[in-house]
């Protein structure tokens, strides 16, 4: 063999050095055309779908204008009948707001998108057309709770309805699958949960003949916003839905939210194949509705004294809801109530179902004053004279603060709803949420519990993407009723230097802060590895040092790093990403920021209480 020379040698080693250079370089191509093409493809993903919500918010606006000509005033052969079994059946002598308009769509058979407001009488625009029509509706909805009340509603004026979940008995299977298909049944409404659609095969096949027998006179799906990724309480058995549509290619769909944004609208329509329904939304203002946020009492009894003051004496023979944010929570905190002489109930989804049918029961006849429920499981009652909504703790997101509140109120007199705002329990959220879409949605919460000028009802629409007048609160929320001028100003750049300084000296300690050890160094209680020697103690209560950090929180100047342990997540406290884009000095948010002077402890006592509502009959 022929030897190759050291010429040769370096020769072939700076040839394959270069090619070895040439593909680094074209593998760094790669990776930059690659994170390119990941950035423009998501770019045109979100162009795609600002276009459907254009062309839907200019479908809605066509809707709109030719809705009063088109689905209101016109009589249909269906109008004079449907006038008789609203006075005879239901007891009301006129449509509320849009009602007509999607009741006369669906019986025109149109696919409809309705979007009304919690409390605006959206069971029936699907109750009522069952009656005009052959054969039966089939209602989809994910709450037990409402089924279960609705079928109470229905028992008592008459009209056959059933429901088929994972708790109905076997014989009571049997009995409603011979009636889906028996031509003479009086069975006009049939309610299923979404995860019984999933997962029986036999409910489907029977679906099917009862379509081909044309037994189906329309589909209902109530809370069609968890169809959506994008909605604040998305349900993967929702996803089957989409199924539906080819199977009953004639029979009209209708789907029902109290709370969606035009982006859930879009992704709505294309999960249900439904491009070409006809979108109606009412307005999302509930007038008689007070909104207010106030500052969490910071221990266990202070809280405990606020409920039951607030219960015996503001809410003294009224009825409401108190919404927790964990299974535990509400469990603990009826027994510290009800230890104090009050009359309330946990509610979750635990209880097996005959204690939440019998809690049910008693709250809706006022044997239980209040129902402590989980936000997370949700109510879904149709009570009318619910006069309060307490959030125990921040809501995760707009929509949920929405609807909770909304099922306050609903026989048109005057409600509070009332949400009680202390940082851990945004930080505790921040741990429970899965995904990026939800801390965004709890940081939007955080926003509406932290604006301090804004009215109430403005935040709420400009959410929903609604255009409002701030006229039309009407000074129904703690904003525009007083005004809240009375401020106590902090320093904010000094403030976010001398906390940035206490999170390097606990990152210099190998520490990690939570907010309690945070506020602990910062007021020089905590350990000493964790305080500052020559930092001065704040010239403020510790619970307006929390709406202070709070404030930094949403600025970007702090921000959460979550640990994980074997039992639990926890929520550190770190520097914002905003401290590498400008200097603190140059805080965008303006050099002071003004906490109300409600959030000092000595000052609160007057405060707690709602505003005076007119009396309630």
């Amino acid at each position: 063999m022929e030897e190759i020379t050291d010429d040769e040698l370096e020769n072939v080693e700076s040839k394959c050095s270069l090619l070895f250079k040439k593909v680094k370089k074209l593998e760094r191509e790669l990776d930059e055309t690659k994170k390119e093409y990941t950035k423009m493809s998501a770019k045109l993903k979100e162009l795609k779908r600002a276009r459907c919500d254009q062309e839907n918010k200019q479908k809605i606006q066509e809707t709109s204008r030719s809705l009063d000509r088109e689905w209101i005033d016109r009589e249909f052969e269906w109008s004079n009948t449907l006038r008789q079994l609203l006075k005879d059946k239901f007891g009301f002598d006129t449509f509320r707001p849009k009602q007509l308009a999607a009741i006369n769509a669906t019986l025109s058979k149109k696919d409809v998108l309705l979007v009304m407001p919690t409390g605006g009488g959206k069971s029936l625009v699907y109750q009522l057309p069952a009656l005009v029509e052959s054969g039966f509706s089939l209602v989809v909805s994910p709450l037990i709770s409402l089924i279960e009340d609705q079928l109470i509603g229905l028992k008592k004026i008459g009209i056959k309805a059933a429901t088929i979940h994972a708790s109905t008995s076997k014989e009571e299977v049997k009995t409603i699958y011979e009636q889906m298909l028996e031509k003479k049944s009086s069975l006009k409404l049939l309610y299923v949960t979404p995860e019984w659609l999933a997962k029986s095969k036999r409910f489907m096949s029977n679906l099917k003949k009862a379509y081909e027998t044309n037994r189906i006179s329309r589909v209902a799906i109530d809370e069609v916003h968890c169809c959506s990724t994008w909605g604040h309480d998305f349900r993967p058995d929702y996803g089957y839905l989409g199924l539906l549509r080819p199977m009953l290619a004639r029979v009209p769909f209708l789907g029902l939210t109290a709370t969606a944004t035009m982006t859930v609208l879009t992704d709505v329509q294309t999960m249900l194949s439904l491009e070409n329904c006809m979108i109606i939304t009412a307005p999302f203002n509930r007038p008689n509705l007070f909104y207010k946020v106030l500052p969490k009492p910071s221990s266990k009894d202070a809280i405990l004294d606020y409920l039951e003051k607030l219960l015996k004496e503001e809410y003294n023979n009224q009825t409401g809801i108190i919404y927790t944010t964990t299974i535990s929570e509400s469990t603990n905190l009826a027994v510290e109530l009800k230890n104090r002489g009050l009359k309330v109930a946990p509610y979750h989804a635990q209880l097996e179902p005959h204690q939440k049918k019998e809690i049910h029961r008693k709250w809706l006849e006022k044997i239980y004053q209040v129902v402590v429920a989980t936000i997370a499981f949700g109510m879904g009652i149709d009570k009318p004279d619910v006069r309060f909504v307490i959030h125990h703790a921040i809501p995760r997101s707009m929509e949920s603060l929405y609807q909770e509140s909304g099922r306050a109120g609903r026989d048109s007199k005057n409600a509070d709803c009332i949400v009680l705002f202390s940082l851990n329990d945004y930080l505790k959220i921040l741990t429970m949420v899965s995904s990026v879409m939800e801390e965004k949605k709890a940081l939007l919460t955080l926003e509406y519990c932290l604006d301090q000028t804004r009215c109430r009802r403005s935040i709420i629409a400009t959410h929903f993407e609604e255009v409002w007048d701030k006229s039309h609160c009407n000074k129904m929320c703690d904003h525009c009723s007083t005004g809240n001028t009375d401020f106590v100003y902090y320093d904010l750049t000094s403030i976010c230097v001398d906390v940035h300084q206490l999170i390097e000296q606990a990152t210099s300690n190998d520490e990690k802060l939570t907010l309690n050890k945070l506020l602990d160094g910062w007021f020089q209680t905590g350990p000493k590895k964790l305080r500052i020697s020559n930092l001065k103690v704040p010239k403020m209560s510790r619970q307006q040092a929390e709406v202070v950090l709070a404030y930094l929180l949403m600025k970007k100047y702090l921000a959460i790093d979550k640990g994980y342990n074997t039992y639990s997540t926890i929520a550190y406290i770190v520097k914002g990403k905003m401290v590498h884009a400008e200097k603190i000095e140059m805080l965008s948010a303006g050099k002071y920021v003004g906490i109300p002077k409600k959030y000092l402890e000595k000052e609160r006592e007057e405060d707690e209480l709602p505003r005076k509502r007119k009396k309630v009959d």
